[in-house]
């Protein structure tokens, strides 16, 4: 708006401008016509005040022009503006999606690694079970296979309990720092939300005292409109109110309170005169004004 009203002032300074020069350099004086003679050529009227008007009248047309071009430019400006808001909005989320998909992949990739990892110490496990029981069927034929096979298999069912324990045990160790993980981020978050919370009720607080500030202006104002002043008896006095209000603004009741009793008895009149004072929409800003309490100074 203001960007509108700095061009339309600019172009009315130059048709100004302009239109002086033209005023100044227009021949507006009249000679005394010349008395005809029978042997004198007939004279050609003068047409400089006409040219003048004309290329008055273009230059106008061609500020018009000219002022209409700039209005269309600064729309498309502002569309542009828009348009690229927009853009960019959409490109910001098509990132986030990305984003998104990249880190699934990545987690189906790990998921994947590791059951790949998992099944080739499946598979070496397997070999080299294979390989051992192979052996134990060559040692077999010896005489002491039998032996020597129990004790095998004492040991590996030894090896396999160590295993079973060893295993349990990081287990237990995994669940236990997941477990004081998932406290941590529990605390941060909540810590994060008390955080939040505190900062949202803070700027909410500043709004409705902001709001109740310029309520209290606009009542001010209005009282002002309506008061009937005296310089002679009310100059540099005031008088303190305590006016209650209905949700429409409706004046329900007003106490005088310290203050001139002129001035006081002239400011109830204008409130009542007023009839209704201007009160937010806003329920909470309204529920702290709706008994408000103001000092009235008249101005002269």
């Amino acid at each position: 708006m203001n960007q509108k009203f700095a061009v339309a002032l600019g172009l009315s300074a130059a048709l100004h401008l302009i239109l002086g020069i033209a005023l100044l350099l227009g021949n507006f004086s009249h000679d005394p016509k010349p008395t005809p003679t029978p042997d004198a050529a007939p004279m050609e009227p003068i047409q400089a005040v006409a040219v003048d008007k004309s290329k008055v009248a273009e230059q106008v047309q061609k500020i018009k022009q000219q002022k209409a071009d700039d209005a269309r430019k600064l729309k498309e400006l502002e569309d542009k503006v828009a348009s690229a808001k927009r853009n960019s909005a959409k490109e910001e989320q098509r990132i986030k999606n990305l984003e998104k998909q990249r880190k699934q992949k990545e987690a189906e990739k790990k998921k994947a690694d590791a059951a790949a990892k998992k099944s080739k110490a499946k598979a070496d496990a397997a070999e080299k079970d294979r390989k051992q029981k192979e052996a134990e069927k060559q040692k077999a034929d010896k005489a002491a296979a039998d032996a020597k096979a129990k004790r095998i298999k004492e040991e590996a069912a030894a090896k396999k309990a160590e295993e079973l324990r060893k295993k349990k045990a990081a287990e237990k160790k995994r669940q236990e720092e997941l477990a004081r993980e998932r406290e941590k981020q529990d605390k941060l978050l909540a810590e994060q939300m008390a955080s939040e919370m505190a900062s949202r009720q803070k700027a909410r607080s500043q709004q409705v005292m902001t709001e109740i500030s310029r309520y209290t202006s606009l009542i001010k104002q209005t009282i002002i409109r309506n008061l009937i002043t005296d310089r002679s008896t009310m100059e540099g006095k005031s008088c303190k109110l305590t006016i209650s209000l209905a949700p429409s603004g409706f004046v329900t009741n007003v106490q005088l309170g310290q203050g001139d009793g002129i001035v006081c008895a002239a400011s109830k009149t204008a409130i009542y005169k007023a009839g209704t004072l201007p009160v937010s929409k806003d329920p909470e800003v309204f529920k702290e004004m709706r008994t408000i309490s103001l000092t009235v100074v008249p101005e002269f």
